[in-house]
C-alpha cells in the first residue's frame, strides 16, 4: 500500500457558516454536501463554524506548553490514576491501533465531570495551574465549545439522514452523553523512521462522529480502498475534519462510511499538534439500523447493539487488555 502523490480521495470542504446563520437554503446545499460526502469517503472539512481563531490559537498555545513539562509533572496526572481509567496523560507507547506499530503520540484526555460509576464517567485529571498556567481554563473552553459544534453537526446528519433534525439531541446532547476531547503531540521524525514508525496506527474511529483540530504539519492520511492507497488530508486554515465513526456506519445499516485513518510519524523539524473530539452518546443508547436507512425487503446488517457494548471492546482492544 503505497501513498498517493496524486490522491484518489479528494476530501471535501463544506461551508456551514449558512446552518449557523439559520439560512433554510444554504443549510438544504449543506444537508446534501454533507450527505454526499458521508457516502464516500466519510470524511469532510468543516469551516465557516463557530469556535473562534482566538481560542483555537490560545489552545495550542497551551496544549505545546502542558508536554513541555517534565515527566514527572505529567506522570503524577497519568491515565493510570484516572478513577474510570480513561482521563488523564498518556505516554508514548500506550496504545496501538495498527499490529506492530506502537503509536508515536502523548495524549492527554478530559471528558465531562460527571459522577464515577459508569464507564467512562468521572473525574478529569489535571496539572496544577502552576506548573501550567491557563491549560486547564483553555481545555475546559474548548471542550465547551467543541461539544456545542459537535451536537450542531449531529443536527445537519440528521438532516442529511431524512430525520428530524434533532433526531440526534438526546443522544449527544444530554447531561449523561459521553464526550471525549484528548489533544496530542507528536514527536518529529525524519525520512526513514517515519517509514517504521506512526504517529497513530491505522484504524477506524469507535463512535458515531469524530471532530479534529490539527495545526499545519500534516501527517493525518485516508485510506481508498478500490486502490489500496493512502491519501494525505491536507490542512486546510480554520478547519475543523469530520469523520464517520464505527457507530455511525452501523446505525446507517453501511449508507455512511468509516473509514480507515492514521497519522504517519510527521517529517518535519516542529512538533505535530491535534486536537479530537469524540461525541459517544449515551451508554445505554441502543444502536440499530435508523429506519431511513432501510428498503423494503432489506435486513439489517448488524445485530442491535449498546453504546457501553460497542465502546468497552474497542477500548479494550486499543489498550491492550481486551477480555478473554
Amino acid at each position: 500500500m503505497t501513498v498517493d502523490q496524486v490522491p484518489n480521495v479528494m476530501i471535501p470542504v463544506i461551508d456551514i457558516s449558512g446552518y449557523i446563520a439559520g439560512d433554510p437554503v444554504r443549510t438544504s446545499q449543506i444537508v446534501e454536501q454533507l450527505h454526499t460526502a458521508c457516502l464516500a469517503p466519510g470524511f469532510f472539512q468543516i469551516v465557516g463554524h463557530d469556535v473562534s481563531a482566538e481560542l483555537r490559537s490560545r489552545l495550542f498555545a497551551k496544549i505545546a506548553q502542558f508536554y513541555a513539562l517534565p515527566l514527572t509533572k505529567k506522570s503524577a496526572v497519568r491515565r493510570g490514576l484516572s478513577v474510570n481509567g480513561e482521563r488523564g496523560y498518556e505516554a508514548i507507547g500506550t496504545q496501538i491501533l495498527e499490529h506492530g506499530f506502537e503509536d508515536q503520540k502523548e495524549g492527554f484526555m478530559i471528558g465531562s465531570e460527571l459522577p464515577p460509576g459508569k464507564f467512562h464517567q468521572g473525574p478529569n485529571l489535571w496539572p496544577n495551574d502552576d506548573d501550567c498556567p491557563g491549560f486547564r481554563s483553555a481545555m475546559e473552553e474548548y471542550f465547551a465549545a467543541a461539544r456545542n459544534l459537535s451536537v450542531k453537526m449531529f443536527r445537519l446528519l440528521a438532516l442529511s439522514l431524512r430525520l428530524d433534525e434533532h433526531y440526534f439531541d438526546a443522544f449527544v446532547g444530554s447531561r449523561n452523553s459521553i464526550c471525549m476531547c484528548r489533544a496530542h503531540k507528536y514527536p518529529p521524525a525524519n525520512v526513514e523512521t517515519a517509514k517504521k514508525s506512526r504517529g497513530i496506527g491505522a484504524h477506524t474511529d469507535f463512535g458515531a462522529m469524530t471532530l479534529l483540530l490539527q495545526d499545519d504539519v500534516g501527517g493525518l492520511e485516508v485510506f481508498h480502498r478500490p486502490s489500496s492507497t493512502w491519501n494525505a488530508v491536507p490542512y486546510v486554515e480554520d478547519a475543523f475534519v469530520v469523520n464517520i465513526g464505527d457507530m455511525m456506519e452501523r446505525w446507517t445499516n453501511g449508507r455512511y462510511m468509516s473509514t480507515l485513518h492514521r497519522v504517519i510519524s510527521p517529517v518535519s523539524e516542529k512538533d505535530r499538534y491535534s486536537v479530537v473530539l469524540f461525541n459517544e452518546g449515551l451508554l445505554e443508547q441502543v444502536i440499530e439500523c435508523i429506519p431511513t436507512c432501510i428498503e423494503p425487503g432489506e435486513s439489517p446488517l448488524h445485530p442491535p447493539v449498546t453504546v457501553e457494548a460497542h465502546l468497552r471492546k474497542r477500548y479494550a482492544a486499543s489498550y491492550g487488555d481486551e477480555e478473554k
